[in-house]
């Protein structure tokens, strides 16, 4: 807690001085994006659970996107996390299949009954 803590105090103490010239909105825009990409790897960092660290990893992307809403000029960002996003779906659902599969020998969800407690 006292590390997220001092990563949103070093976010807001970076950004608002090296945007002196910025509207207010987007320079609280700008901190408050980078803080959560710091949250986000610091949960990637501290976290050994596989799904944990997809959270950290997708709460890292989704403050990278609310910098590219908050600064303009910048779609490239927007179209790069968005892929990002949809391969990160890709990965994580991969990821549920194997074990599946790995778990009850098949994904074919008819197999699946007995384990519900349903009869065939």
């Amino acid at each position: 807690m006292i590390a997220g803590v001092a990563l949103v105090a070093l976010a807001i103490l970076v950004v608002l001085p090296i945007t002196a010239g910025v509207r207010a909105i987007a320079r609280e825009d700008l901190a408050l994006a980078l803080s959560v990409v710091l949250l986000g790897m610091l949960m990637m960092i501290t976290r050994r659970n596989a799904i944990l660290q997809v959270v950290g990893l997708m709460t890292m992307e989704n403050g990278l996107i609310l910098a590219a809403v908050g600064v303009a000029g910048m779609p490239l960002v927007v179209e790069l996390s968005t892929a990002a996003l949809v391969m990160m779906l890709l990965v994580v659902g991969g990821v549920f299949v194997f074990q599946i599969r790995e778990r009850f020998d098949t994904v074919d969800i008819g197999f699946l009954e007995r384990h519900r407690g349903e009869s065939p």
